[in-house]
């Protein structure tokens, strides 16, 4: 049975699909974020596929000093909060210090995002959780999957059980990521929703160039396999011209092409839901 993140605006939940975290890395401007949520809205309705959209207002953690790390705070989450408010959707961004926490949720942020690399901090865990809003925790490229229960517990222990646990590959030498899909299972054994990153899980990080490469070409191949191993949900970013993204173009999957990764993993989804239930 499909389980889905405790948030009252997700839409689709009866249709027993897996639901979708995405949207673009940052948020670049008002119109793009805008364009991005009105076609994955679109799509989310034409498949019943319950949405969340997901935008960063800062990138605290590009590898170059000169990369593009945001608009400003207050007008990225405003224009997050915007987006929310006209497609009527729940919203999700990162957070990156304790005292972030309560300023994304004064801007009506449904989920609060732990970074991969900050999902140890356990100020930065225990503030998310007093917020009330959901916590999506992504698993660390040096986490073993089964130690997720441990950071899922300074949440919950704060007396918050609105829990994501996300998986987006586990570094494999300097420059690489795989996908341990033994994770999926493992992490479902919490009893939370468990969601593979399946753009981030395609970066090739620690560039000589200092910036990030990646594998878009597997979106669906990865995609397909999580549906196989009982994923609850996909996180992936999207753009309509991912060469032109002001950050992690490289793994992006291109906005049209979206529907058809629809096509090819609703019914993997759909088999093992049944043979599962």
């Amino acid at each position: 049975m499909a389980q889905y993140p405790d948030i009252q605006k997700l839409k689709h939940t009866a249709s027993g699909n897996f639901f979708l975290i995405a949207g673009p890395c940052v948020v670049e401007s008002e119109q793009l974020c805008m364009k991005v949520a009105e076609e994955v809205c679109a799509l989310s309705d034409k498949w019943r596929i319950p949405y969340i959209y997901k935008a960063s207002y800062r990138k605290a953690n590009r590898s170059r000093g000169d990369s593009f790390t945001g608009l400003g705070d207050e007008k990225a989450l405003e224009i997050i909060q915007k987006v929310g408010e006209r497609f009527d959707i729940p919203t999700l961004t990162d957070i990156h210090q304790p005292h972030e926490a309560a300023i994304a949720a004064s801007y009506g942020i449904d989920v609060l995002q732990i970074p991969a690399f900050l999902c140890r901090q356990t100020d930065l865990l225990e503030a998310a959780a007093a917020t009330g809003k959901v916590v999506n925790i992504k698993k660390g490229q040096f986490l073993a999957p089964d130690a997720m229960r441990f950071a899922a517990e300074k949440v919950s222990c704060c007396g918050n059980k609105r829990i994501i646990l996300t998986d987006r590959g586990t570094q494999f030498g300097y420059a690489d990521l795989i996908v341990d899909f033994r994770a999926i299972p493992i992490m479902k054994r919490t009893g939370y929703p468990v969601v593979l990153d399946v753009t981030h899980s395609l970066q090739q990080p620690n560039q000589a160039s200092g910036v990030t490469g990646g594998q878009p070409q597997m979106i669906a191949t990865l995609a397909k396999a999580a549906m196989a191993v009982g994923v609850d949900g996909l996180f992936l970013e999207t753009h309509p011209d991912p060469a032109l993204a002001l950050s992690d173009g490289a793994n992006m999957l291109r906005l049209d092409l979206l529907d058809d990764l629809f096509k090819q993993t609703i019914p993997i989804y759909q088999v093992i839901q049944n043979f599962s239930s």
